[in-house]
């Protein structure tokens, strides 16, 4: 026993001697010396490790002078008037953060459970302010961070075990989705889905994992495996003054990841983005993005790497819109308040995807807040916009509703043009969401969704379209590892055009299409390096392509109907990812798709050597109510990789296979709400469309800079392409005034990334070419000589930069930039006559093109004050469209006038438009 004091007191002696020796000190004369160079000298000094990320002081410097101070104050310097905040350990560790000092001691409560409804030494009552209740939320989930999970029960067979369960906001209870957790030993991860699930098959044992993710506080968690788990993870939302603009939410998602030509968007990242209106517009933010482009101002159609408007996929929640816009193009059919996630992929489209040639954009909604009652919303001078949320069942099942409505008719009114003031306009869409969690094992979420839009333009013609949709999924959770989801799906789009004021002429005119879908999604995660997705779909297709009724009595219009058509379009795929090493990924996908056109339809057979027409029907077929037609069917093949040559560099190629069995017909480059969607039949025969890409991707300065070049070369079969003179409405032959074309589009993209700073966006560069060949049939149908000419949207060259600079916490600017070739167009170039009738004479299909295409915009973002308890949080944009006033050209049109030809441009927005939108929160 006497040994054992003489030892202790040799220990206490020695911690007291280590106690009292002089604290180290710093000398240094720093002068705009970098954070990261500044924090390596002061460990020189002090022997002292400092702990910091670089992202959040990418751009700040040091300048300071200090002579033999402690540490402490020679920090207390260097981060006076910043944002950085720093605590020192017991062991002399400086850690420093972004926003609030960690607590370098164990919190109170650190033995017990971190849970939201665990009790905390210190903690006040529920009934506490809201301020209160904040600051505990956060306690809980920071305790979380230092306990140690013990989770699983014995070790499972070969000492592999499985992780699962959700990442989700404390806050409002919703998916963070796209949040990767991973442990850097050994080395493996996973990143959340479309639910904010994840799934992690590894060694049982210890593991310190890390949860990062777009718009969230990095955390981490302590576990300690034994057996098959589940631990759901709740995080807090980040809000710093260097507000981030993120395109994907891995940092290293760039060189890291599988996926090419792949951008995702966030309501945070598009709310930056300045847009006519002032209103936020996800379709405007996408056409920021490389590779895609539209044919002019005022259109939301989507030209995806030299594709049509019609071979892009829009999914709202799984469900189809045909018409992604309001008011002409100006606005996107969609409420931003509402949204969560815009995915929008170019090429290596996953197999589970398919029915387009060009692209998936893929939108996601928020669920709605699980924890309690909020709203949001916006005024603007066209719009205004309202959201509301809040749980059904606490913590298990919630709503969110949104609803926006236009009056745009005021500002007509007060033009001095007398025909637009006898003009009128004006839409309003609602989403409804509900989602449920049944039990650990099954989830349910109801989506619907209604848009209309009406319009007169200085006539007596109305026009209306509306689009309808609803979406049911059900997600069942076999395993930790294995999961399904089954989604049905129902989809409307149609439009009538009204004319009342002259009785003799008076008339509807109307079209529809309906889609009905049902889709099972099976994923199974064998270990983390090594994905499985198979399933199957089937969509029901009802099209009413036209109809011609009169009004009233007095009408003298003719009726005329067009036949009905269906069809079924189906479909089968698998694919599997693996990650070979640590470099190599490979992805193999295969897609059966199956379309039969139905009965009843009387289908006509043309002479095989002459051109379709009236004149050259040969033959009627008469098919009964269900009876197929013509049947499609095929491969889709789905091929990509990575190979990571650095842990800062990739290389990564992809090769796929798309058929479409449905063709947008339309007499305008753009978007149009008259526009009609025809199936294929007997002889109209599906798309089809093969792209080869290869991207190197680089990431600079901590993956806080992101640089990607992507090159690409697509062909397409059987696109339809019109003849001269086509009459697409109302047509019982249209088979005969369409042909089928072919086309090639290669092209290449450049892209450079600023993901954080105070100064913070992205610019692009493209160069791409779309050429289209109409070289089959006769002469006669042949265009420009059966050789290859620009297609619609053909524009080379096309430049972007997004900008933003933030000046502080409430005070923050946008700055946006557009370059593009102008596309192509024919002219007419001279007057002939046959006999004592003028004729024109016109270039060859798109020779020559329309001005180039320039714009600047710029907006102002003002934020509320940030007092935690108040009636609503509230915000203001303030901006300017089209900062120059350019004319850009929608359109160059030609008109006979006193037996000559003139031509005319037209600009849809030819002055600066400046726009004031309140935005509040509550």
């Amino acid at each position: 026993m006497k040994s054992f004091y003489t030892l202790l007191l040799v220990l206490l002696s020695s911690v007291i001697g280590y106690g009292q020796q002089s604290e180290k000190t710093v000398t240094g004369n720093f002068e705009r010396v970098p954070f990261e160079q500044f924090v390596r000298q002061l460990e020189a000094q002090t022997a002292s490790r400092i702990y910091f990320d670089p992202a959040a002081a990418d751009s700040l410097f040091i300048t300071l002078q200090v002579q033999q101070q402690p540490l402490r104050a020679v920090l207390q310097q260097a981060l006076q008037n910043t944002a950085l905040r720093f605590a020192i350990d017991g062991e002399n560790r400086v850690f420093i953060t972004k926003g609030t000092a960690i607590e370098a001691d164990l919190l109170p409560g650190f033995f017990q459970q971190a849970t939201p409804g665990a009790t905390i030494a210190g903690t006040r009552p529920d009934d506490e302010q809201e301020q209160n209740r904040e600051a505990r939320r956060s306690r809980y989930v920071s305790a979380a961070e230092y306990k140690v999970y013990e989770l699983g029960q014995g070790e499972a067979a070969g000492g592999k075990v499985t992780l699962a369960g959700h990442i989700r906001d404390s806050k409002s209870g919703e998916p963070v989705i796209g949040a990767t957790i991973y442990s850097e030993s050994p080395s493996i991860g996973t990143s959340t889905d479309q639910f904010g699930y994840y799934s992690l098959t590894l060694p049982a044992g210890r593991y310190d994992f890390k949860i990062r993710g777009l718009g969230i506080k990095n955390t981490r968690r302590q576990v300690i495996l034994r057996g098959n788990a589940k631990l759901e993870i709740e995080v807090e939302e980040d809000i710093t003054p260097l507000k981030e603009v993120v395109i994907e939410a891995e940092k290293d998602k760039n060189v890291s990841g599988m996926q090419m030509g792949l951008d995702k968007l966030d309501i945070k990242t598009m709310r930056q983005v300045p847009t006519a209106f002032g209103e936020t517009d996800i379709l405007r933010v996408v056409l920021t993005l490389p590779g895609v482009k539209s044919v002019g101002e005022g259109s939301t159609g989507l030209n995806v790497r030299g594709g049509a408007t019609d071979q892009n996929l829009i999914l709202f929640n799984d469900a189809t819109i045909y018409n992604p816009s309001h008011l002409f193009g100006f606005f996107s059919a969609f409420n931003p308040d509402i949204l969560q996630t815009v995915e929008l992929y170019k090429s290596a489209i996953p197999a589970k995807y398919g029915g387009r040639l060009s692209s998936v954009l893929e939108i996601s909604t928020r669920e709605g807040n699980k924890k309690k009652f909020s709203g949001s919303g916006g005024i603007g001078p066209l719009t205004s916009r309202l959201t509301l949320e809040g749980p059904i069942i606490k913590d298990r099942s919630a709503f969110i509703i949104s609803g926006r409505s236009s009056y745009s008719d005021w500002i007509l009114r007060r033009l001095s043009n007398k025909s637009f003031r006898e003009s009128s306009a004006s839409f309003y869409d609602v989403t409804a969401h509900i989602s449920h969690k049944i039990n650990d094992k099954n989830s349910i979420y109801a989506t619907g969704y209604l848009s209309t839009d009406r319009f007169r333009l200085a006539s007596d013609t109305t026009y209306r379209y509306l689009n309808q949709t609803a979406s049911l999924k059900w997600r069942h959770n076999f395993t930790n590892q294995f999961y399904g989801v089954l989604t049905g799906a129902f989809s409307h789009y149609g439009y009538d055009i009204t004319s009342e004021k002259n009785e003799v002429n008076a008339s509807r005119l109307e079209y529809a299409i309906n889609q009905s879908s049902i889709r099972a999604d099976f994923s199974y995660y064998p270990n983390s390096r090594h994905t499985i997705d198979f399933g199957g779909s089937s969509q029901l297709y009802h099209v009413k392509p036209g109809s011609l009724q009169p009004l009233g009595d007095a009408s003298l219009i003719a009726p005329h109907v067009l036949a009905r058509e269906q069809g079924v379009e189906s479909a089968l795929y698998v694919s599997d990812r693996i990650d070979l090493n640590q470099r190599l990924s490979v992805s193999l996908g295969l897609r059966y798709s199956l379309f039969n056109a139905l009965g009843p339809r009387d289908v006509y057979r043309y002479a095989s050597n002459d051109s379709r027409t009236e004149n050259t029907i040969v033959d009627t077929l008469r098919y009964s109510a269900g009876k197929v037609m013509a049947t499609y069917h095929g491969p889709e093949y789905r091929v990509s990789a990575r190979y990571s040559l650095t842990d800062n560099s990739s290389v990564k190629v992809s090769y796929n296979r798309t058929r479409q069995y449905i063709h947008q017909l339309s007499n305008t480059a753009s978007v149009s709400p008259t526009d009609i969607w025809k199936l294929s039949d007997y002889n109209i025969r599906p798309q089809v469309g093969d792209q080869y890409s290869i991207g190197y991707y680089r990431n600079l300065k901590s993956n806080t800079i992101e640089a990607s070049v992507e090159t690409y070369y697509k062909t397409l079969h059987d696109f339809v392409d019109y003849k001269s003179g086509a009459t697409l409405i109302l047509n019982d032959h249209i088979e005969t005034d369409i042909v089928n074309a072919r086309g090639k589009a290669y092209g290449v993209e450049v892209l450079v990334k600023k993901l954080t700073g105070k100064i913070n966006g992205w610019v692009s560069y493209t160069y791409s070419r779309s050429l289209v060949q109409v070289n089959a049939g006769t002469p006669a149908d042949q265009i420009n000589g059966g050789r290859y000419y620009p297609s619609n949207f053909d524009k080379p060259h096309d430049v972007t930069l997004i900008g933003n600079y933030r000046f502080s916490r409430r005070f923050s600017s946008s700055l946006n930039f557009t370059y593009s070739t102008g596309r192509p167009i024919t002219l007419p170039l001279a007057r002939y006559y046959v006999g004592n009738s003028s004729r024109v004479y016109y270039s060859d299909r798109n020779a020559y093109r329309v001005p180039d295409y320039l714009r600047a915009d710029i907006a102002l973002n003002i934020e509320g004050n940030h007092k935690v308890k108040k009636l609503a949080h509230s915000s203001w944009t303030v901006g300017v469209y089209n900062l120059t006033g350019r004319k850009n050209p929608y359109s160059v049109y030609f008109r006979s006038e006193n037996g000559q030809i003139r031509g005319y441009k037209l600009s849809i927005f030819g002055q600066p438009i400046p726009t004031v939108t309140y935005n509040f929160k509550f």
